[in-house]
């Protein structure tokens, strides 16, 4: 029998497959406990300022009033005077708080500054803290929520988005999936054969994968099925693992990895893929090839229809909650970081994909960015998230700068089934080993895989 570490292990190095930044500037992710993380800081050498930043709630989150802490280690040999001061903005920019002081820091001292901010509206704020002093300056970047379990997106689902879904759903069902596994014996493994799959898809495109299956003297053992879909322009390889209760499934939907041959935007370019046409939108092809993996897991006798997990992070987390929304065989959802949350709220608050959004509409002649919107709304995260049925865990990140908390808890708080949220307020699009580790034993005590 395995140990329990060897799965988790397993997990977790799904999850770093799955996961990818989109394509914009590169972020800076901080520990979760802490540090100095400050944009162009550095750490503390022997002759320098260190400081701490702290959000005093494990979540991040506040009723009314918010407080946090700021903690200043001058190691020099001398002191140092000037201020520390902070912004305090909403998540569109907006200024709703300033304050200065001034320090002055005792040599090889340290010393530690406490704020409370009462009266903020709902919502999550962005806090910029700022030190100056006569030898160090530096900027560290915190965010925080008022009552944020109260969010909802101002913005309703279309009248007819369950019914556009399924007519793409009757649309893929009338494609025959001609289904081809191949095993590939060379990257198979003492306990582990590996297979690539292949399958015909909606608009009868080709999409591709791989599969791991465990080697068991059981012939007729069926096993749990973890379905992995892919980061933002990612190429899923197979994933190998210790495990001998669990399928894994990585998906290469159209566009992505071994899946290129029709569909081979640029990366940047592929998010805005006939986006002003709704019926021939990228995603409307890459959701419905997430519903035709469920098909293929369906159609193998020798795995478990009643226990699969769909998982995934960033435009993966997205298309699992997608999947999950739109069917109802899903046993399990993972989402980390889903994009496309709230997508009109993200006008004014991020730069992708609103950017290379627009750019797409500056370069088409006829199509505007309302129409582009309004197309939008029909794959909006948090519309999928409504009809979800199965129990969900979902990971968010208070420092994304893809995916804004209010944004993610929006799609959250439109969950209606067995759920769960991991706020991790010191990260950015990303999550921590606390949410992997967490994966791997939820899905395992579901599953009763002991």
């Amino acid at each position: 029998m395995v140990k329990n570490f060897n799965k988790i292990l397993l997990i977790t190095f799904c999850m770093v497959l799955l996961f990818a930044v989109p394509p914009v500037m590169a972020q800076h992710s901080q520990e979760e406990n802490g540090g100095s993380a400050g944009a162009g800081g550095k750490a503390a050498g022997e002759d320098e300022v260190s400081t701490v930043l702290n959000i005093n709630s494990k979540d991040g989150s506040f009723g009314s009033t918010a407080s946090f802490s700021f903690e200043v280690k001058n190691n020099y040999d001398t002191n140092q005077e000037g201020t520390i001061s902070y912004i305090i903005t909403t998540d569109k920019g907006q200024t709703v708080k300033t304050l200065s002081r001034p320090v002055n820091l005792g040599k090889k001292s340290t010393s530690k500054y406490d704020f409370e901010v009462p009266g903020l509206k709902m919502g999550f704020y962005k806090l910029n803290m700022m030190i100056n002093v006569s030898d160090y300056d530096d900027t560290t970047r915190r965010a925080f929520g008022i009552r944020p379990e109260e969010i909802k997106s101002q913005y309703a689902r279309p009248a007819d988005f369950d019914q556009f879904w399924q007519n793409a759903k009757d649309e893929l069902a009338r494609v025959k999936p001609n289904y081809k596994v191949t095993e590939l014996p060379s990257m198979n493994t003492n306990n582990r054969k590996v297979y690539e799959i292949e399958m015909k898809s909606l608009d009868n495109l080709t999409i591709r994968g791989y599969m791991t299956v465990p080697i068991s003297k059981n012939k007729g053992k069926k096993f749990s099925v973890l379905l992995g879909l892919p980061g933002y322009q990612v190429k899923l390889y197979p994933i190998v693992g210790l495990d001998p209760d669990l399928v894994i499934i990585t998906l290469n939907t159209r566009g992505q990895g071994t899946s290129r041959d029709v569909i081979h935007t640029e990366r940047d370019a592929f998010i805005s893929y006939r986006i002003e046409d709704k019926n021939k939108y990228v995603m409307r092809g890459v959701i419905m090839d997430c519903v035709r993996a469920v098909d293929f897991i369906y159609a193998q006798p020798n795995l478990r229809h009643d226990q699969i997990l769909a998982t995934g992070g960033s435009m993966g987390g997205y298309l699992a909650l997608a999947l999950a929304g739109l069917d109802h065989r899903v046993t399990l959802c993972s989402a980390q970081n889903p994009i496309m949350s709230d997508i009109r709220n993200l006008v004014g608050s991020v730069e992708w994909p609103i950017n290379d959004i627009k750019k797409y509409v500056l370069g088409n002649p006829g199509v505007t960015f309302d129409q582009v919107l309004n197309n939008l709304d029909y794959y909006d995260t948090k519309n999928f998230a409504a009809t979800i049925q199965c129990p969900t865990i979902m990971g968010l990140g208070l420092l994304d700068p893809y995916v804004p908390p209010g944004n993610g808890y929006a799609v959250y708080n439109s969950l209606n089934a067995d759920k769960r949220l991991m706020v991790f307020k010191n990260l950015g699009h990303e999550v921590s080993q606390v949410y992997k580790d967490y994966e791997g034993r939820w899905m395992r005590d579901t599953f009763g895989l002991f």
